[in-house]
């Protein structure tokens, strides 16, 4: 990417879509939350599919080494180590 000049974006991603109610389960279990989420079910639920096309990064040559996951993960055992 140090040599990536187009002006067009490029996506990050992993390729695979997430449900919001699965990604609230992966912060919970990566950050001991035990709480309740409570979910709004009368508001519009927003856009269907939120998935990023990585089909720019792939071809650049790059794919993801991490899942999402881990990711979470890592950026938060940094965070707590930030304050």
């Amino acid at each position: 990417m140090r040599h990536y000049s187009e002006e067009i974006h490029v996506n990050i991603g992993t390729g695979m879509d997430q449900e919001i109610n699965e990604l609230d389960e992966i912060i919970q279990r990566v950050t001991g939350f035990n709480g309740k989420l409570v979910h709004d079910l009368t508001k519009p639920d927003g856009t269907p599919r939120k998935l990023l096309d990585v089909s720019r990064l792939h071809a650049l040559g790059w794919k993801h080494k991490i899942e999402l996951e881990e990711g979470i993960r890592l950026v938060y055992e940094w965070y707590l180590k930030q304050k």
